[in-house]
């Protein structure tokens, strides 16, 4: 019997690379898709983290009948150096939260007095007994553990800065309002008293009237800084009331949205000026450009002091819309008012937690009022509103929904469903 053979013949060149094409093509699908897989996981793990940190909130009011202070801490004194033997109320709401985050241990050492320093430093001489104080000395204090240990919770996971440069970070900030004046210290100063003297033998030991008036006029967040807060406060409802928002940490390189420029007192008056400020570069508007005085190095950066509660370390304004410029109002040092927008490294907008613990994306695009109108302020010599009848107390946001977002007691409607 014949049997009849036939050549087996294999893929030819030209088969070959149309397969090889054809693998390249889907890879190249397949790549975006994983990389968008990868970045919704992260997005859901810092909705997760601003969930914990809500169900922390309410836990500690449960638990003190008031919410976490934002600015808290131990006065000032005068014995040895302010700096190392107290925090001088510098301490922000994510400090007494602590505990209720599963971070005891971490608590247990800011709580108590400490001789651990940070490796390779040493214990400052002016250290007064060579014992850091009970709940720490002020927050920018490298040599002092707590302040450098990072707490994962507090950290979103799509945002790639580390320190050093800076201390431990944060990128989640109270919400402070939709206002500028007092945003520093919310009225009180290091002592304790309604002041904004910390050198004045005479005002920084008593409580002053102008100032009280002045700060309730413009502190109308959810958080108002060194006050005791209570959920009964929040007038609006808690659903319609930004208790936090996320925010971007510094990369140093010059981001509108992470970066803070120094820009003078301008915005104060128009806060538009920060948003389209002339030092921004406009080849490359999400850039401070050359000519902008940005801090970009140390510990004065954008959340890089986590227990820091000034607001361009752990605070953020409902002013400018989510990832909009941050300025800070001044042209030197860190203690002055700020415009400090909320921002992310999600494509779109920032998450925020509402003061019923639900955590609500925001996107860049929400209706954000007139930015060129000042802010709500009482003026200093007693008029109503310095810039005018609408800056007076009391009245409704100028920034919109967002603005409207920010308050805490301000009678505004929302009328949008934001959790959907």
């Amino acid at each position: 019997m014949i049997r009849e053979t036939r050549d087996r013949r294999g893929f030819t060149l030209v088969e070959l690379l149309v397969v090889i094409a054809i693998i390249g093509v889907l890879v190249g699908l397949l790549l975006p898709a994983v990389q968008a897989a990868r970045e919704a996981a992260r997005r859901m793990s810092c909705s997760n983290n601003f969930k914990q940190i809500g169900l922390g909130i309410h836990n500690y009011h449960s638990t003190y009948k008031q919410l976490p202070k934002h600015g808290t801490g131990t006065t000032r004194g005068t014995a040895g150096n302010a700096t190392n033997n107290y925090n001088r109320l510098f301490l922000s709401y994510l400090v007494p939260l602590t505990p209720f985050i599963e971070q005891q241990a971490l608590w247990e050492k800011i709580s108590n007095p400490s001789v651990e320093t940070v490796p390779g430093t040493s214990m400052p001489g002016s250290v007064l007994g060579g014992m850091w104080p009970a709940m720490g000395p002020a927050p920018w204090r490298t040599q002092y553990v707590p302040w450098m240990t990072q707490v994962p919770t507090y950290r979103c996971p799509s945002d790639p800065a580390y320190s050093p440069p800076g201390l431990a970070r944060s990128n989640y900030g109270a919400c402070i309002g939709d206002a500028i004046d007092r945003s520093r210290d919310g009225g009180i100063n290091e002592f304790g008293f309604k002041s904004n003297s910390n050198g004045n033998a005479t005002n920084r030991v008593r409580d002053l009237n102008w100032m009280a008036t002045r700060a309730r006029a413009s502190m109308r967040g959810f958080f108002w800084p060194r006050h005791d807060s209570k959920f009964r406060d929040c007038l609006d409802g808690l659903a319609n009331t930004i208790a936090a928002g996320e925010i971007c940490t510094s990369l140093q390189q010059r981001e509108v949205k992470a970066d803070f420029a120094r820009t003078g007192n301008g915005p104060a008056m128009n806060p538009s000026l920060c948003k389209n400020n002339v030092n921004i570069d406009p080849e490359r508007p999400s850039r401070w450009g050359p000519g902008a005085n940005v801090s970009t190095g140390g510990t004065q950066m954008r959340g890089v002091r986590w227990a820091d509660f000034r607001p361009h370390y752990t605070g953020m304004q409902t002013i400018l819309p989510p990832n909009a410029p941050n300025c800070h109002l001044s042209n030197g040092g860190d203690y002055n008012e700020t415009i400090m927008s909320a921002g992310s490294r999600h494509q779109g907008g920032a998450h925020v937690l509402m003061a019923d613990g639900a955590v609500v994306f925001i996107t860049d695009s929400i209706e954000a009022g007139d930015s060129t109108k000042p802010p709500i302020e009482r003026g200093s010599g007693g008029s109503p509103g310095w810039m005018g009848p609408e800056t007076a107390p009391g009245q409704k946001s100028p920034y919109g929904l967002w603005g409207a977002l920010g308050t805490r007691a301000a009678s505004e409607t929302i009328e949008e469903q934001l959790n959907q």
